[in-house]
């Protein structure tokens, strides 16, 4: 097949967090296009439980500075990058004081919810898309892994969809067996309209959003949906299937079908 340029957005990706599906999936898929011979480039948040030290993150200054308005606030972008030596891959960090760096993935210390979650996956999905632009890089195919991505796909068809960087790329989700113990609160919508990602076009979603109104988001402004998980919740399969878009079933021997599958798109 043509060789592509994949940007692939994760939630997580182990060494840098503890090994899951989602983390290993994270590392390996990114390894095995780029051994198919892809050109890629991958991203995920700077978490608070990251060890800048010992994974050898260090700021990209040229990169750095910009301000992302989030529930009309500010809030500084600082891009992070390290590299996976053992996989040979580079991974960018999306960072800021008040979403990441001082806090944990998911959860509080008491295994709550962090409340402005909803915030810091939009200011994630912002802080991807504002750095591909400045590294003048044009992916061909844009692959979600996690519902920390899940705006990503609603983002690129609508606020970035006449950018030249995005305006001919294929977005792929990838659906994992996932859960929030909480909404993400009657704002998330108000906070996620940003230039033509207009609040009408949430119109049909649940004013709360929570983990399956965040995947059926992902799913109808994605070009594909790749089952990564043999359990995945019953009413996104039922969603997803009900598009008329290609779907991948769940496979264990995933490099191969990937790279196939993103010919489908």
């Amino acid at each position: 097949m043509a060789k592509k340029k994949i940007l692939f957005i994760n939630q997580e990706i182990t060494p840098y967090v503890a090994e899951s599906k989602l983390s290993l999936m994270g590392r390996e898929l990114p390894r095995a296009m780029q051994e198919l011979g892809h050109e890629i480039r991958t991203f995920m948040p700077k978490w608070g439980t990251i060890n800048e030290r010992r994974g050898q993150l260090h700021e990209v200054q040229r990169l750095s500075g910009m301000n992302l308005i989030i529930n009309d606030t500010d809030h500084p972008l600082i891009i992070k990058v390290a590299s996976i030596q053992s996989a040979r891959v580079a991974v960018y960090f999306i960072d800021n004081d008040d979403y990441f760096s001082k806090r944990r993935m998911m959860t509080d210390e008491s295994g709550e919810d962090y409340p402005d979650n909803g915030e810091r996956a939009i200011f994630f999905a912002r802080g991807v898309l504002e750095t591909v632009k400045k590294l003048r890089w044009v992916p061909d195919v844009i692959h979600c892994q996690g519902w920390m991505s899940a705006v990503v796909p609603f983002y690129v068809k609508t606020a970035y969809a006449d950018e030249p960087s995005f305006a001919d790329a294929k977005v792929v989700t990838s659906l994992f067996t996932q859960t929030l113990n909480t909404e993400l609160g009657d704002k998330f919508k108000q906070c996620l309209a940003f230039r033509d990602a207009k609040p009408e076009l949430l119109s049909g979603y649940n004013d709360n959003f929570g983990i399956v109104e965040l995947g059926k988001l992902a799913i109808d402004y994605s070009d594909g949906i790749i089952f990564a998980n043999d359990d995945i919740n019953g009413e996104l399969t039922q969603h997803a299937q009900g598009r008329n878009i290609p779907i991948l079933p769940y496979t264990e021997d995933f490099a191969d079908a990937y790279e196939e599958f993103y010919e489908t798109i």
